[in-house]
């Protein structure tokens, strides 16, 4: 027995152990070991300590007769500490010999958990019994001993009970509980269902193959009322839940906070998944391992790396700063030349070829400088000795920036396609002729206010001026050698040749000239101009790669031809703009270009097959989108695919699901994350120009058929590995005529 008769022990003891986790405990093993048995007077009816010794038995136990007190420097804080050690090691021990708990490490802190939550509705039923009367006012006389509770409390626990719980402090935090669980925000309407069988009720009602639901999915669920009506704040959560789920990944949902705890604005608390329920951890819900900190060598290592981060960056800083020390040395000596309006080009837009002069000097894109006194890029000033070019081609797809997009983080050209960048002055090239200004306008179209020749002395023009034009080509070292007139028979570009001897003939054949095209706001789901360059009929002509202006300039015909007037087919078809969703802008601004397209899939009510011409920085690609069916169409003529552009995918996959989440359409929870993506078999090109007459064929093929879905084989009527050099010439005649008809050119 130990000096104060608290502990009896039994020596010579014998008790069969296996080893547990580091811990001994009683088993079945077939081993006997000897060992010490210590009681508590208060337990007789097992060992509060089993002491496992050597290979001989235990004579005798000696206690230390001295009293050791634990060494803190705080005092006070030591019987807190016993005290709850204590009393949660007794109650486990209880609970662990009344009930069978297979894994007592895990359950342990639920267990714990549990008996807290119930000891502390005990607490409160003693309140309300014995401290309150009928009106649940605290009573002002003190309170008699609960006798029959005796057994659990004793006197000197009472006292100090009662006196706790009449503090003033105490009193206040209770009543703030009180009114704010009897009012919530969102309030539970499930009863006695609970998180759990609420789950289970739904995924057998749906007939679901998935074992849980997303936390904002249950969490509304359990606050639908019994008519089946939703209110308009839970509904809004839930709304910012399927936006966030968009754009946190579930590694930082675990780490940091839930994403419905963000869109409740409250802090998510240890031990607990919010809208799961009581008893669901973290831990349990998501898998995780125990985190365990990092051993020497993974420090070592993760210091290594971050060193060679900073060097690598040091790096860099001192390129860019060594790229805006000559680019200074370029500045011009007067305060005149300070602003960004240089006197060697023309003031306004003008079409200019970009060059670069490392490692090789050489042509690497073209587009338009746009020289204007006090402009801006991205809203801040142009360096010095640069000016704003917005690039339309891509001919070094492994072109470097001058200056890379800070803000978009784009270093390469072929990512700033349809996008502004600064480019040196020395390194652009153009003609000396003025641009021509657009003066009136007709039809959508601005221009010089001249004669126009009527179609017919178009054709009569071009038809006289066919050899002479033919034979003119030859001397032009920029044409394709033509060796001979066309044969009897053949196909004749009347169009494409009437049109090049408009635009010889007038103002288009200054350099920088351009015509403004007005799109009409049924078009694109907004009202926009597009501009039409020389370069890009010169494209035309050539047979070279085509801009943007070109392909929406053939949109626009479509529109016009096909669709004006026609409802089934405006109804049916509708048109995203390249110019506001392309890779650079997707990369530099996400957000807009999905509020762009969700915007675009709310303006119908009815199935609706949109088409849009994807640029990926030097390819076009279409994609026909059915919002409603969540179905995405890839024709692609490379043969290439949707995985290879994984920015673009991840836009009109998260589109499509924020249009879902506004327009509150509910689908079953295994296609809640699964957008359907078709590959269709297209024609395929041959060359690694075809890609822009490709895309627009694609478009005209789609309409002419009048089908929202396209077979995954194309359509049999268009069926066919390529396309001919005839089926390409026919689009450009249509494109040419379009020009022509809508009197562009003036002569």
């Amino acid at each position: 027995m130990n000096p104060d008769g608290l502990y009896v022990h039994f020596s010579c003891a014998c008790l069969q152990v296996v080893e547990y986790r580091g811990s001994y405990k009683i088993g079945t093993a077939s081993e006997s070991v000897n060992a010490a048995y210590i009681f508590s007077r208060k337990d007789l009816s097992r060992p509060a300590i089993q002491i496992p010794c050597a290979s001989k038995a235990v004579v005798a136990v000696r206690f230390c007769p001295i009293f050791f007190n634990l060494k803190a420097t705080n005092s006070a804080l030591i019987p807190c500490v016993s005290v709850s050690l204590t009393f949660s090691t007794l109650l486990f021990g209880k609970s662990e010999r009344s009930f069978n708990i297979e894994d007592t490490t895990i359950q342990k802190k639920y267990i714990l958990q549990l008996a807290g939550k119930r000891h502390r509705g005990w607490r409160t039923f003693l309140t309300n019994k014995y401290l309150k009367d009928k009106e649940k006012k605290f009573v002002e006389y003190d309170p008699e001993y609960p006798v029959k509770y005796a057994i659990f409390i004793t006197e000197e626990e009472w006292v100090a009970f009662v006196d706790q719980r009449r503090d003033e402090n105490f009193k206040k935090v209770s009543a703030t509980n009180r009114e704010r669980a009897s009012n919530p925000t969102y309030a539970y309407k499930k009863g006695r269902l609970g998180y759990a069988r609420l789950e289970e009720k739904i995924l057998d009602e749906t007939k679901s193959d998935a074992t849980s639901l997303p936390p904002h999915v249950l969490w509304k669920e359990a606050r639908v009322g019994k008519d089946g009506t939703v209110r308009d704040d839970v509904q809004h959560i839930y709304d910012e839940c399927e936006t966030l789920s968009q754009s946190i990944s579930t590694a930082e949902d675990q780490e940091n906070r839930s994403v419905l705890s963000r869109a409740l604005n409250v802090p998510e608390y240890p031990g607990r998944v919010r809208g799961k329920g009581h008893g669901c951890t973290p831990t349990s819900l998501y898998k995780n391992p125990r985190r365990r900190n990092p051993s020497n060598q993974e420090v070592m290592e993760t210091l290594q790396a971050l060193q060679a981060q900073v060097l690598q960056l040091q790096k860099d800083n001192e390129r860019y700063r060594c790229m805006e020390k000559c680019s200074s040395q370029l500045k011009e000596t007067s305060e005149k030349a300070s602003i960004n309006c240089q006197n060697k080009f023309p003031e306004g837009i003008s079409s200019c070829q970009l060059y670069l002069s490392s490692p090789t000097y050489r042509l690497v894109g073209k587009g338009k400088v746009h020289n204007t006194s006090g402009d801006l890029l991205h809203h801040r000033p142009l360096p010095d000795g640069h000016l704003k070019v917005s690039v339309d081609v891509v001919l070094d797809k492994d072109a470097l920036l001058p200056i890379p997009d800070i803000v978009s983080e784009t270093t390469l050209l072929r990512d700033a396609i349809g996008s502004f960048v600064a480019w040196p002055l020395d390194l652009i090239f153009i003609d000396d002729e003025t641009p021509t200004k657009p003066a009136s306008k007709d039809n959508g179209i601005l221009r010089h206010n001249e004669s126009v020749a009527s179609q017919k002395e178009v054709f009569a023009q071009g038809s006289q001026q066919l050899s002479q034009k033919i034979g003119s080509r030859q001397k032009n070292k920029r044409d394709l050698p033509v060796t001979s007139l066309p044969k009897k028979g053949a196909f004749v570009p009347r169009y494409q040749i009437s049109l090049e001897t408009l635009v010889d003939s007038s103002d288009m054949a200054t350099a920088g000239a351009i015509r403004l095209l007005d799109m009409e706001e049924d078009i694109f789901g907004y009202s926009c101009t597009e501009t039409i360059g020389k370069e890009d009929l010169e494209h035309i002509f050539r047979h070279q790669e085509l801009g943007v202006g070109v392909i929406h300039t053939y949109i626009r015909f479509l529109y016009d031809n096909f669709m004006r007037g026609n409802d089934q087919l405006s109804n049916r078809f509708r048109f995203v703009s390249s110019s506001l969703v392309n890779k650079a802008l997707i990369c530099r601004e996400p957000d807009s270009c999905r509020e762009y397209l969700v915007k675009r899939f709310m303006a119908s009510s009815t199935n609706n097959l949109y088409l849009w011409p994807y640029n990926s920085g030097c390819h076009w690609l279409l994609l026909a989108i059915d919002p409603l069916k969540e179905v995405v169409y890839f024709l692609n003529s490379i043969d290439g695919e949707w995985t290879n552009y994984p920015d673009m995918k991840q836009l009109v996959d998260t589109s499509i699901k924020v249009f879902r989440s506004q327009r509150q359409a509910r689908v079953p929870r295994t296609k809640s994350s699964n957008i359907t993506w078709i590959k269709v078999q297209c024609p395929l090109q041959r060359n690694g120009i075809d890609c822009g007459y490709f895309v627009m064929r694609f478009m005209r093929e789609i309409i002419n058929m009048n089908q929202i879905e396209i077979p995954i084989t194309y359509f049999d009527e268009y069926k066919c590995a390529h396309y001919t050099r005839l089926q390409l010439e026919q689009i450009k005649e249509e494109l040419c005529q379009y020009f022509i008809e809508k009197r562009l050119i003036s002569i």
